[in-house]
């Protein structure tokens, strides 16, 4: 009898997880217990077991979001809201989700995000809230997300990052704002997200480099600013976070030159893609030491003793390459590695370079 009373009270229990489980949704149960409400027509966010630590909730319609809409859902770890048609996300929206660590917003309408949306995420870890919207981030929105580590930002309207906009988030590692409408970063833009290890800023309006802003950073180890309008990197572009730069995209912006010293401080660049500019030199100082990966290829390179480095890096590098001449003119469209342009060249030694005085 003891064993027919525990078949019975296992049976009570899965009756009330089946009981539980949201009209047009399907739950798994065990110790992770998961609700997945995807393409359900849904107009309402439904109520689920206060056991469910994962909801998906892609593809319904929520226009907005509304305050405590989450609140019983104190379990929750991820929140899949993609595709959903949302339009705003009201004050405390997510309150009570003191354990969600996922949060997927991606592909929707956003354009308004009212001041306390995110109030509660302090586990937030993971943020996506690419393909919407947003046109700016109030200063404070961010800040309760103390653990937050990857924001995705990219495809987004976003035209200015104000002063303490990331404030509270300070130990953001990754982020993403690629194609959006930013056309400079103020000097206290990333002022609290000094230990970023990746940022990307591709296919924004930058004409210029925000050398003032990237001056916070400390150990940025990949930077994408490909598809900016920037015609110049000055001196010291990279130096705040040179010892741990591994890899840099400024390939298809209009980039015609870098200053002497842009690359100063740089020490461990393994990758380097510049393709597609309007270059005609590289600084004698850049940093081919570690270099695994250099594309150079639609520039306008001038052929003289200055290219000599990156010949000699070239006959030592095994990848295939196109880079031509452009100039001058009788070394027109001939290899960089085979020019007879540059087989005169003289390398400077590291001790006389050491010794020369700027």
């Amino acid at each position: 009898s003891g064993f027919f009373l525990s078949v019975l009270s296992l049976l009570a229990c899965l009756a009330s997880i089946v009981q539980a489980c949201p009209p047009s949704c399907h739950c798994h149960g065990g110790d992770l217990q998961h609700v997945i409400c995807d393409n359900a027509g849904l107009k309402k966010i439904p109520k689920v077991p206060e056991q469910t630590r994962l909801l998906n909730l892609q593809k319904n319609n929520f226009p907005v979001l509304p305050t405590n809409g989450f609140r019983d859902m104190t379990k929750l770890v991820s929140l899949h809201l993609q595709g959903s048609r949302i339009k705003e996300i009201s004050t405390g929206a997510f309150r009570g989700l003191k354990n969600l660590v996922y949060l997927y917003l991606t592909d929707n309408q956003i354009s308004v995000i009212k001041p306390g949306a995110f109030d509660d995420l302090s586990e937030l870890t993971y943020l996506y809230l690419d393909q919407n919207k947003i046109p700016d981030l109030s200063k404070g929105l961010l800040s309760p997300l103390v653990n937050l580590f990857i924001l995705h930002l990219g495809s987004n309207k976003i035209q200015e990052l104000k002063p303490g906009v990331f404030s509270g988030a300070k130990d953001l590692r990754w982020l993403f704002l690629s194609d959006n409408s930013l056309t400079n970063l103020l000097p206290g833009a990333l002022e609290d997200v000094e230990n970023l290890a990746v940022l990307h800023l591709d296919k924004n309006q930058l004409s210029s480099y925000p050398v003032n802003a990237m001056s916070k950073l400390r150990v940025l180890e990949e930077l994408k600013l490909s598809h900016n309008p920037i015609e110049v990197i000055p001196d010291n572009a990279f130096q705040s976070f040179g010892r741990y730069l591994q890899t840099l995209n400024l390939d298809s912006m209009k980039l015609k030159k870098f200053t002497d010293n842009a690359f100063a401080g740089v020490t461990v660049l393994k990758t380097a893609h510049l393709e597609n500019n309007r270059l005609t030199q590289l600084p004698r100082n850049f940093p081919f030491d570690k270099m695994e990966t250099l594309t150079l290829s639609r520039n306008a390179w001038h052929c003289n003793c200055q290219l000599a480095h990156l010949r000699k890096w070239l006959k030592g590098n095994r990848t295939r390459t196109d880079e031509t001449c452009s100039t001058p003119a009788q070394y027109r469209g001939q290899s960089i590695r085979d020019t007879p342009a540059l087989r005169t060249c003289k390398l400077p030694t590291k001790r006389s370079r050491k010794g020369s005085r700027h």
